[in-house]
This record gives structure tokens, sequence and C-alpha cells, in this order.
């Protein structure tokens, strides 16, 4: 079990998980995961990690179709500016390698902002906390599992 996983559970949020073999080569491993689960892509989201004046760290969830538009996540989160986070300081601040990021069960619970495309859905997929595995679960569970905000944060 995945932190992600075993916070599901403690929140007893209704969820399932999909395994995949995950290939090292992949380019993407976003669309990988869509491409071997046969789900849309617009349905598989991406934790990304973004920086505050390189302080502050916040999670932005994007489908991995979209990239992520800093300059409205920042908008989203009453923030000036963003960039993306050092990807070491995001593997020690979330407990989770890169491509395997989940936005549950991160060492400690930051501000999070989920595209807004994911309630047009029942249920969406995110990382379950390494590579090759996805949790499903309903848009608005995640949301209050991780006390976020949706908005439109998708580079269109």
């Amino acid at each position: 079990m995945t932190p992600a996983i075993n916070l599901a559970k403690k929140l007893k949020i209704p969820f399932t998980v999909h395994e995949y073999q995950h290939d090292a080569a992949a380019a993407s491993y976003g669309e990988e995961a869509a491409e071997k689960m046969g789900v849309s892509s617009d349905r598989v989201f991406k934790t990304l990690v973004v920086s505050v004046d390189g302080a502050n760290l916040h999670v932005a969830i994007v489908p991995v179709s979209h990239q992520l538009s800093l300059k409205k996540v920042a908008k989203a989160a009453g923030l000036k500016k963003v960039s993306m986070a050092d990807k070491q300081r995001v593997e020690k601040t979330t407990g989770y390698v890169l491509g395997g990021v989940s936005p549950l069960g991160q060492k400690r619970l930051l501000p999070t902002v989920l595209d807004e495309t994911a309630m047009a859905f029942d249920t969406i997929f995110v990382s379950a906390g390494k590579r090759g595995l996805e949790i499903e679960l309903s848009p608005h569970d995640l949301l209050n599992a991780l006390k976020a905000i949706s908005a439109d944060i998708r580079d269109n």
C-alpha cells in the first residue's frame, strides 16, 4: 500500500486502484497511464508542484492532455508568481518520486488547485504514489480530502 491508498482508506473515500506495467522509456508518464488503462487522457490527471518565490510549495493537478499555466495557477491561488519546483525538493517534500507524485498522502498537506475540467467527470485518475499505479476516485472526494480549490489552470 502507498500513503495515497492508505489515506483514501482512512478517509473512507470510494476508490479503485489500477495497476499497469510501467515502461521506463515512456516519454510521458500520464499519457502512458491513459493509454495502458484505455481511458481518455482528459480523465487522467498529473500532479505538479510549483514554488512560490522559491519558498512555499503548492500543488497543481491538471489533465495529462494539457500543460499547466503557471500564470493561471498563481491567479487561482491568489499569488503573484509561481515557477515549477525543483525536482529534488518535490521528492523530499511529497515523499514521492517524479512520475509517481500523488496529490494524496504527501508528507505534508500543501495548498492545492485542481483543474476545473475534473468536475465534469464522475471519476478521475491520479497517481496512487508510484509509477504504474493509479487511483480512480470522485473529483469531489479529492477536493474534500485535500481541502483544495477548483479553477481553470491549464494552458489552452
